[in-house]
């Protein structure tokens, strides 16, 4: 207690490990969104395969997240996708025994947050957490204040990856990307950062990647699209870790399972000497 108030708990994301390996957990599309077709039963056996294969395979952790859904909504998700991202991250966290974060895709972080806090997930992958973006779904602002203040009464643990310069969109408010960093880490208060390419599947530009590492040094830094086998190396000299998806699916396809075989030959080139 300071001055008769409570201080907020201080979230050590020193507790991650070097290199940080996350694995994405694409879902299928869910109820309500355009190409739903698999039951929900099917949505979940679908998510917790992928899940155990990133687990047998040494990733730390997995963002689930609904990638099916597309097109989607701009800002607030629909309350049958919450529900159903909640019932998946249940199952997936059960399943997996890691870490896991949610990701409300386009840009539903108080959704996100609610789901983790419901749920038991880990962090919450915020696409737009500050300033103004021109995406596929039109303008997006960020709403750092209000996930922030819902953080601190709901879920104080969960931590706060954000995207900076997110893939599909452009940042208007802050064009230049270390300065867009400087924001989001000091400003947002996001735990962590993300650095992708321009869509899903491209890689990140490492020249960037090296600004936004001496903009804000003090901030856990990931790569957060594109990374491959053959890339992870020069990837984890600049950040502190990667997130990975397309590249353990055969042939980069997103709606197929994770490989185990793929996940394997990532891991071994990523930690060279663990394997």
């Amino acid at each position: 207690m300071v001055g008769g108030f409570q201080m907020p708990l201080k979230i050590d994301v020193n507790r991650w490990p070097r290199p940080l390996l996350i694995g994405m957990c694409h879902l299928p599309p869910l109820p309500g969104s355009p190409r739903y077709g698999l039951e929900m039963g099917a949505v979940v056996e679908h998510a917790v395969r992928d899940a155990r294969t990133l687990r047998e395979a040494g990733f730390d952790a997995l963002i689930v997240e609904n990638f099916g859904d597309a097109p989607f909504a701009a800002s607030r998700i629909a309350p049958w996708t919450t529900a159903a991202l909640a019932i998946v991250v249940a199952e997936v966290k059960s399943a997996a025994g890691m870490p896991v974060g949610v990701n409300a895709l386009r840009n539903d972080a108080l959704a996100a947050l609610g789901i983790a806090a419901a749920a038991g997930g880990d962090f919450v992958r915020v696409n737009i957490l500050v300033g103004v973006s021109a995406t596929d779904q039109g303008f997006i602002q960020g709403q750092a204040a209000e996930l922030l203040c819902c953080r601190q009464r709901i879920a104080p643990t969960v931590e706060i990856f954000a995207d900076v310069h997110v893939k599909h969109a452009v940042c208007i408010s802050q064009p230049d990307i270390a300065l867009a960093a400087e924001e989001t880490a000091y400003r947002g208060q996001a735990d962590a950062l993300i650095v992708s390419g321009a869509t899903t599947g491209r890689p990140a530009d490492l020249e960037e990647l090296q600004r936004v590492r001496r903009t804000v040094p003090d901030r856990l830094l990931l790569a957060g699209s594109g990374v491959t086998p053959e890339t992870v190396g020069a990837i984890l000299e600049v950040a502190d870790g990667v997130i990975v998806g397309s590249c353990l699916k055969p042939g980069g396809n997103t709606d197929l399972p994770i490989d185990l075989a793929l996940a394997n030959a990532f891991m071994k080139a990523a930690r060279p000497k663990s394997t």
